[in-house]
């Protein structure tokens, strides 16, 4: 199945542009796929490439771009470190997240697979994470340059080659990936696939064993054979495609499917919310949306999207902050931005346990809000009391009545 090719371009870490290949299926989409390049390579590196194309005929939409400094990308390549390469990949996601979906799975490929499992904790959305022929560390990579490391700390840079090509290295670069650990591959919430060759000579198969034995289930390994570290072998990078995309389809929802099913199952202006297995995951989904709903590991759950009653405090924010924005624009008031943060003093699933006792349920929401701008102090006064004036707010604090009915 061919598929559409889009360029795109976005801002990086920096400011920079960002340019990217967005490849999506003429049919169905299953879930939208981020890819991160090996170091030193780009967007169009054969593995790239080849495994874009094979899971876009799987059904899946990819983003694939270059990193600073890289290909068709804005920047010195010079100035870039791994922190700055996993900001472009959390760049790269708040484009998809912005303009068409979120990433489900993302997919990293050698260092880029070392970057992956370092923004992964950052991007909620994300239900599964393959890495091929990736590090445990960022600071395996100095291996690449290891005779060249005295001069760039005695000169502060220096040129070193890399898969026949010159890039300066700076000891900023080192300085950075020396900072790096490995604790977050513990904390992946999400599932994990590593793929490696025990006859990769960049690196080592001791590396996936170590990414493997820090990672917590769900978790898979599969031995690439005889495959080169660079997946030159058309056949190897489209078998990796294919075990990703069966992988995936076992925990990523079509979203086609879900809006298909919803139509059926809720009128407009409804939400529906269903069961995803029988603990406490849930799909929920409106007219034109639909996300996770949850609870955290430490209550019994897979910790896949908010609990309820981050839902709750969710509604009360994002209505906080746009009926501050509606009467700022109206007003014609310079606020630059407004940030709404509220927290609660019960977990949900304590609540729970005790759903059929009275007075057992949420006693205090705490609300904060942070405006930015050359605001007086009779502005800021005013739009805290229009805080108070917004509809989710006047919901919470009036008399609500829930009439509930069984239907089949």
């Amino acid at each position: 199945m061919s598929g559409k090719r889009t360029r795109v371009e976005f801002p990086g870490y920096d400011g920079g542009k960002l340019v990217g290949l967005l490849e999506t299926p003429t049919g169905k989409t299953l879930a939208y796929v981020l890819f991160a390049h090996c170091f030193t390579c780009g967007k169009d590196s054969a593995a790239a490439s080849r495994i874009s194309r094979a899971l876009v005929a799987g059904g899946y939409a990819v983003l694939r771009f270059d990193f600073t400094g890289l290909g068709g990308s804005d920047g010195d390549f010079a100035n870039t470190h791994f922190s700055s390469n996993v900001q472009d990949l959390l760049a790269a996601a708040a484009y998809l997240r912005q303009n068409y979906q979120a990433p489900a799975i993302l997919v990293g490929h050698s260092l880029g697979g070392a970057a992956v499992l370092s923004a992964a904790h950052q991007l909620s959305e994300v239900r599964g994470v393959a890495t091929i022929a990736a590090p445990a560390d960022a600071a395996h990579v100095a291996k690449q340059f290891h005779c060249d490391i005295a001069a760039i700390e005695a000169a502060g840079e220096a040129q070193v080659e890399l898969a026949g090509r010159t890039f300066t290295i700076k000891k900023s670069f080192l300085d950075d990936i020396a900072a790096q650990d490995s604790a977050h591959i513990g904390a992946l919430r999400a599932s994990l696939l590593l793929f490696h060759s025990p006859l990769d000579t960049m690196v080592s198969i001791a590396e996936a064993e170590k990414i493997y034995r820090a990672a917590r289930h769900p978790k898979s390994f599969l031995s690439l054979d005889k495959a080169d570290h660079l997946l030159s072998n058309k056949a190897d990078a489209e078998y990796v495609a294919a075990c990703i995309a069966a992988w995936a389809g076992r925990f990523v929802e079509s979203q086609a499917a879900v809006s298909e099913r919803k139509t059926s199952t809720i009128e407009a202006g409804q939400i529906g919310v269903e069961e995803r297995n029988h603990k406490f995951s849930r799909n929920v989904f409106s007219d034109h949306h639909f996300w996770l709903a949850d609870e955290p590991v430490a209550m019994g759950g897979d910790d896949l999207g908010p609990d309820p009653y981050e839902h709750l405090l969710a509604a009360l924010g994002t209505c906080t902050s746009m009926t501050i924005r509606l009467y700022a624009n109206h007003k014609k008031i310079p606020l630059d931005d407004v940030k709404v943060t509220l927290s609660q003093r019960r977990l949900h699933g304590k609540d729970c346990e005790a759903c059929e006792q009275e007075g057992q349920y949420i006693q205090e929401i705490t609300r904060h809000i942070f405006l930015s701008g050359d605001l007086s102090e009779a502005q800021r006064q005013r739009i805290l009391e229009i805080a108070d004036k917004c509809p989710v707010h006047k919901t919470l604090q009036g008399k609500v009545v829930i009439d509930t009915e069984l239907r089949s």
